[in-house]
C-alpha cells in the first residue's frame, strides 16, 4: 500500500483550518450571534 506524502496531510490541515475559521466568521457575521453586534460608525453622530 502506497502512503500519502507529509506534504498532503499538511495542505489539507491548512485547508481544514481555513474553511472552519471563514464558516465560524459567516456564522458569527450573520448567523444568531450577530444580534449582538454593534456598527462603531453608529456609535459617533457627527
Amino acid at each position: 500500500m502506497e502512503t500519502s506524502s507529509p506534504a498532503l496531510s499538511v495542505a489539507l490541515a491548512v485547508l481544514a483550518v481555513l474553511l472552519g475559521l471563514t464558516g465560524f466568521g459567516i456564522y458569527t457575521a450573520f448567523g444568531p450571534p450577530s444580534k449582538g453586534l454593534t456598527d462603531p460608525f453608529d456609535d459617533h453622530d457627527d
